[in-house]
């Protein structure tokens, strides 16, 4: 254990000499090298020991993209992003069902009987970061903010890539404020009202709707894009705002290579907020965080450290080196050893490690471009392409080699824990028969006529299937399985690799042919995973660029809807357009499994949110 204590500590030196010769070399934002503390005594605070800081240190396995909530899409930004920026509501930290309790709002909205109109009073007190945009003075949270910060969604020169959902809330004037900028080709005018987004006084929001959201509450407690920004901020940084974030929130931003490390520290001017949860009776393991920790003050760390580590041996391996204190998702190639009979395995129990293991509220699909002269299209020969595909691929397979077990075969988006989710429901989803589709290619004249081994097009000309991947281990291994199912059916075949955020760019500018990604829920509606298919996000969450008026009339209809048996029955008429067109083959809802360390207290693995880091805490005293 000493040896092993001395080679974590000779590792945290060479991480900060290379850092220290990063930022020599100018690879971190400016902001953060300006801000970053020079040793550790520092961030611990005067006359604190170095030794004392409590530092949450573990690995995404994806780059991130940027810190602005109106300019975030992907998941691993989306996580740093509720750390550093407050919406009005959040999930309880404890509660399944989920449920939602105020933030920074006093007490839940008061809302009218149609769901159109809700009015939210602020907590009086609370502050942004201190941060040089505010010349020195201490900038109190305001209702205004949340009126600006919403109004950026729709604001043309952002481009903001979920701003169809924002949309979809149907705030009045908000899209008219949007297509007079679009028209005249300039910014936003915040400074103009509308009628949907209005500060009655300093801490009063009202917020109006074109129809009923009886689920608004949901949305509202969305911190990593609803978050409340400073337009102060804003403005000051300009286009560099990405790499300043600013926000109310526990933690701050201290230092950022991208792709490679991030690192936040605990925002001094937090006001007093304390640990609150309202786990279920029967929730033994909620209750038991709950007697641990009720009333101590949040954050418990003092500093949260990222990095970014693509291939699964290192981040492995800097986790069982105690390098790490989580491991966020057990890399699949280390299942078997780590997790046989998906038990934690006796080595790493002696150890103290804990297994965290759940079904996570998601889904991993491979997306069809509906607009891709190949594998697009509504005619019965491009269905018959699709459905084919989707026949010849082998989940279970899939499933067995590639996630070592770690997922169950799904049957359409819509993902567990959600509205709409049903277990019994079955779909050729999940049918792997690669006769069957073969027989479909010969029936719609996809026949090889040249002779050379592999089917061409009904026109004659070559069929290439192109699929998107990225450079590392484990999509090679998803590769090699792809390679197999299309070798089996006489497909071309033709994969290129490239970086997640590149070939997401990619995927929103329809310049992809199919692609499998990932999707996780950040709400218990079910009507979110739909939003995958719903014409009008097309380039946006429809990122396959779907269009059939039947399922955006069911998903029209489900927006203004309260959950009921009536909802419920829209849901089934929609999974089952998704099954007959294909314009996305949903594979697996995955199971995670995560693994901390014994010094790591209080971890619970989100459902529908991404933040938990200051609901942990880290026992010193248990550290090597």
């Amino acid at each position: 254990m000493k040896q092993q204590a001395a080679k974590s500590k000779t590792r945290r030196r060479q991480l900060l000499a290379a850092g220290a010769g990063a930022a020599a070399l100018g690879l971190w934002p400016l902001s953060a090298v300006a801000s970053s503390p020079t040793n550790t005594a520092e961030i611990a605070g005067k006359g604190e020991s170095a030794a004392a800081v409590k530092t949450l240190r573990y690995a995404f396995q994806i780059a991130e993209t940027g810190f602005d909530p109106a300019q975030v899409s992907d998941d691993y930004s989306r996580t740093i992003t509720p750390h550093i920026f407050e919406a009005l509501y959040a999930f309880d930290y404890l509660a399944m069902p989920v449920k939602s309790v105020p933030l920074t709002a006093a007490a839940l909205p008061e809302i009218s009987n149609d769901f159109k109109t809700w009015t939210i009073q602020l907590k009086p007190g609370i502050f942004f970061a201190d941060d040089p945009a505010f010349k020195g003075k201490r900038r109190e949270l305001t209702a205004e903010d949340y009126v600006y910060s919403f109004k950026r969604f729709a604001d043309p020169k952002i481009n903001a890539p979920l701003y169809a959902g924002v949309e979809e809330l149907g705030i009045k004037g908000l899209l008219e404020l949007r297509k007079q900028a679009m028209a005249e080709k300039r910014a936003l005018d915040y400074d103009k009202p509308i009628a949907g987004l209005r500060a009655l006084d300093r801490y009063t929001l009202r917020i109006e709707l074109e129809q009923p959201r009886p689920r608004l509450l949901e949305n509202l407690s969305s911190s990593d894009l609803l978050g409340a920004v400073a337009r102060e901020v804003v403005e000051a940084y300009g286009s560099n705002i990405a790499e300043h974030p600013v926000g109310t929130g526990p933690f701050v931003l201290k230092q950022w290579r991208r792709s490679s490390l991030i690192v936040l520290e605990r925002n001094p001017g937090y006001r007093e907020r304390y640990y609150e949860a309202q786990p279920a009776a029967d929730d033994t393991e909620g209750q038991a965080l709950l007697a641990k920790f009720k009333g101590r003050r949040l954050p418990m760390v003092d500093r949260v450290e990222v990095s970014i580590i693509e291939e699964s041996q290192p981040r492995w391996l800097s986790f069982l080196n105690a390098e790490h204190d989580l491991c966020y998702i057990v890399p699949n190639d280390f299942v078997t050893t780590a997790l046989p009979g998906n038990k934690l395995a006796p080595n790493l129990a002696k150890r103290g490690m804990v297994l965290h293991r759940v079904l996570a509220a998601d889904e991993a699909f491979t997306f069809f471009n509906m607009e891709n002269p190949t594998v697009g299209g509504y005619t019965p020969e491009k269905v018959a392409l699709r459905r084919a595909i989707s026949l010849g691929l082998d989940v279970e397979r899939e499933i067995r080699q590639v996630r070592r077990g770690q997922a169950m075969v799904a049957q359409s988006h819509v993902v567990p824990h959600t509205s709409g989710y049903d277990p019994q429901y079955r779909s050729e989803m999940s049918t792997y028969d690669p006769a069957r589709a073969a027989a479909l290619l010969d029936a719609y004249g996809y026949i090889d006529r040249n002779g050379d081994g592999y089917r061409e097009m009904p026109d004659g000309s070559p069929l290439l299937l192109e699929v998107a991947t990225q450079p590392d281990a484990q999509s090679r291994q998803y590769d090699e399985l792809w390679q197999r199912s299309f070798n089996a059916l006489n497909i071309r075949v033709k994969f290129f690799a490239g970086k997640w955020p590149e070939q997401m760019k990619a995927a929103r500018a329809g310049k992809l042919m199919l692609w499998m990604m990932g999707n996780s829920a950040g709400s218990p509606d079910g009507l979110e995973a739909l939003q995958y298919l719903y014409g009008p996000q097309s380039g946006n969450q429809n990122i396959s660029r779907f269009r059939n008026k039947e399922f955006d009339a069911l998903y029209e209809r489900m927006l203004v809807m309260p959950d009921g048996p009536e909802r419920e029955a829209l849901f089934l008429q929609a999974k089952r357009i998704q099954a007959a067109y294909l314009p996305i083959k949903t594979h697996v809802h995955r199971i995670r499994s995560d693994i901390t360390q014994p010094w790591l207290l209080g971890y619970r693995r989100p459902i529908f949110r991404n933040e938990f880091w200051h609901f942990v805490d880290i026992d010193l005293s248990k550290k090597p």
